[in-house]
C-alpha cells in the first residue's frame, strides 16, 4: 500500500546559499498552498503598535446563506466598556442576500465581543446580529429566537459544547495535501495522527487555538479527525446563548487564520471529493442541565432524550442551513451516523442519533450527545432547538 500522503518533493539547492528548500512541485496558475504551511514570520504592521487610545472594532456577521460570515470595521474615540456601548450599524444587505437593491440598508446589532488576538491593543472583535429594514430579525437571524427560548429556561442552568469539524482545502478547491490526481490511502491512519504521512495543516490548527484563547473564548480543545485534512475543534462548556456567540466567533477566527496561510476552510458536512469511503462532518452538540448534572440526574437525561424524538423531522430542518438537505449526504447510517430518517439514542453508540457516553451512565449523572447536527449548522438554530424540545 502506498504511503497515505503521496507528494512530489523538489529540492532547490541555489549556489549561493546553503539552504534546502523542500515543497511541493506546484503550479501557480492552481494556487497550490505549499506544504509544510509554515513561512517566514514577517510584521504585517510594517512595526506599527496599536493606537494606544482608539478602538478598532469588527463588526461580524452571518450573511444571506446562513452559513458564511462577513465583516467591516470601523474606529470608535475610546473602547467600549459594555456591549450597548458599540452603535448600531448599516451596510448593503442587498449584497449578502438579506436585502433588495432598492430598499438595501440592513441594520447590525452587536451582541457579544471579544480582545482581537490580530490587532491586540484596544481592538475588538464584535459578535452581530442582524435585523431588517423594519428592525427586525432577517430571515437568517436565529439567535433571536433562540436567545428568547435561552431566558426562558434560564432557571434549568443549560450548559453547551460543540465539537466542530471542519475540512482544509487548498485554492483550487481540493483537499489539502491530497494527491492532485488521486486519494491518499483509506482513512485509519489519520485520527488523531502525529506525522507527515498522516496529518496536514497543524500550524493553521495550532494557530487558530492560540487565537481563541486570545479572544477568551471556551475553546476546550483540538484533534485530527479521520478524513485527511479534516479536524475539530471543542468550544464549550458554554451557558445558553453564548454557545452561538462563541462558536460562530471560533468558525470567523478559523477562516481569517486560514486566510493568511492561503488555505480555505470549508463547514460543507460531505463535500462531493469525499462522498466514498471518507468520513463526513458534524457538530456533535452535548447539552445538560443542573438536573442532570445533579447526582441521579441520569434520569433527566434520559428524560430529555426521549423528548427528542417526536421533534426529529423538525431538528432535521433546522440542523443544517438548507433544511436538512445537507445533512442528507452525510447521515447516511455509515461512517459513524445514524440514518436521516429516523430517531434513535443510546448508551456508547455512535451510529445513534443521540449518545449518552458510557461515564455519564456509570455515574448516573451529566449530559447526552446530540450527534445530528452539521458541521455548517447554525449553533443558535441547533441549541434553540434543543432547549425547546426538551423544556418548551
Amino acid at each position: 500500500m502506498a504511503a497515505p500522503f503521496s507528494l512530489v518533493r523538489s529540492f532547490l539547492i541555489p549556489s549561493s546559499r546553503s539552504t534546502i528548500s523542500l515543497t511541493l512541485r506546484m503550479s501557480h496558475d492552481q494556487f497550490q498552498a505549499r506544504i509544510p504551511l509554515g513561512t517566514t514570520v514577517i510584521d504585517q504592521f510594517l512595526g506599527l503598535k496599536p493606537h494606544p487610545t482608539k478602538c478598532q472594532a469588527t463588526y461580524i456577521w452571518i450573511d444571506g446563506t446562513g452559513e458564511n460570515l462577513r465583516c467591516k470595521t470601523r474606529t470608535m474615540d475610546t473602547p467600549p466598556t459594555s456591549i450597548d456601548q458599540y452603535p448600531v450599524w448599516n451596510y448593503d444587505g442587498s449584497s449578502t442576500g438579506q436585502a433588495v437593491g432598492r430598499d438595501s440598508d440592513t441594520y447590525l446589532k452587536a451582541v457579544s465581543d471579544y480582545p482581537d488576538p490580530f490587532l491586540g491593543g484596544n481592538n475588538r472583535l464584535v459578535m452581530c446580529e442582524t435585523l431588517d429594514k423594519d428592525m427586525k430579525p432577517t430571515a437568517t437571524n436565529h439567535r433571536a429566537k433562540a436567545n428568547a427560548v435561552m431566558r426562558q429556561i434560564a432557571h434549568h442552568d443549560p450548559w453547551f459544547g460543540m465539537e466542530q469539524e471542519y475540512l482544509l482545502l487548498d485554492r483550487d478547491g481540493y483537499p489539502l495535501g491530497w494527491p492532485k490526481n488521486g486519494f491518499p490511502a483509506p482513512q485509519g491512519p489519520y485520527y488523531c495522527g502525529v506525522g507527515a504521512n498522516r496529518v496536514v495543516g497543524r500550524e493553521l490548527v495550532e494557530t487558530h487555538y492560540r487565537a481563541c484563547l486570545h479572544a477568551g473564548l471556551k475553546i476546550f480543545g483540538t484533534n485530527a479527525e479521520v478524513t485527511p485534512a479534516q479536524w475539530e475543534f471543542q468550544i464549550g462548556c458554554c451557558e445558553g446563548i453564548s454557545m452561538g456567540d462563541e462558536l460562530w466567533m471560533a468558525r470567523f477566527l478559523l477562516h481569517r487564520v486560514a486566510e493568511q496561510f492561503g488555505v480555505i476552510v470549508t463547514f460543507d458536512p460531505k463535500p462531493a471529493i469525499t462522498m466514498g469511503d471518507w468520513n463526513g462532518a458534524g457538530c456533535h452538540t452535548n447539552f445538560s442541565t443542573a438536573e442532570m448534572r445533579a447526582p441521579g440526574g441520569l434520569k433527566h437525561v434520559e428524560a430529555a432524550v426521549k423528548k427528542l424524538e417526536p421533534t426529529h423531522a423538525e431538528h432535521m430542518r433546522m440542523y443544517d442551513p438548507n433544511g436538512g438537505r445537507d445533512n442528507l449526504k452525510r447521515l447516511t447510517g455509515r461512517h459513524e451516523t445514524s440514518s436521516a430518517d429516523k430517531f434513535s439514542w443510546g448508551v456508547a453508540n455512535r451510529g445513534c442519533s443521540v449518545r449518552i457516553p458510557r461515564s455519564v451512565a456509570e455515574e448516573g449523572k451529566g449530559y447526552f450527545e446530540d450527534r445530528r447536527p452539521s458541521s455548517n449548522c447554525d449553533p443558535y438554530a441547533v441549541t434553540g432547538m434543543i432547549a425547546q424540545s426538551c423544556f418548551l
